[in-house]
């Protein structure tokens, strides 16, 4: 990331971070490894929700991972996609694991698919500097 995370999280309610057993286990029962930038951000701060610029974001903990994507029934009508988090609004954030690196693709929630899927950054890190420097669209 070119911009400090601290910078980038500034009107970001953090939590807590994650320990390293958690983030095991996260990848164990999602069956994936997570990304080099997305894990270092979960060991600094585990999930949170607040602006990014003018956009509103909420990142789910590590030990939610699973289950949230198992509830919203992700491999079924998403296949290759691993949700965690979301706009607070109806869209979900996901990477898409098909290709790697994992770029973040943005998806409704309401009829979940991969036809839906739009790219919106190359990573995580990507993600949350586009919406700091965005005008309001990331599409």
């Amino acid at each position: 990331m070119s911009i400090p995370l601290d910078e980038l999280l500034a009107d970001f309610s953090k939590a807590a971070p994650a320990s390293e057993e958690s983030l095991q286990s996260a990848e164990k029962a999602l069956g994936k490894l997570l990304p080099a930038d997305y894990r270092a951000f979960l060991l600094q701060c585990n999930g949170g929700e607040g602006f990014m610029g003018k956009h509103y974001l909420i990142l789910w903990q590590a030990e939610k991972l699973a289950q949230f994507n198992q509830e919203y029934q992700v491999h079924d009508y998403a296949p290759g996609l691993l949700m965690f988090g979301s706009s607070g609004g109806g869209e979900g954030f996901a990477f898409d694991t098909r290709t790697s690196p994992y770029p973040v693709v943005q998806v409704p929630f309401v009829g979940l698919s991969l036809n839906d899927a739009i790219p919106v950054a190359n990573g995580f890190g990507k993600l949350l500097e586009r919406m700091i420097q965005s005008d309001g669209s990331l599409l």
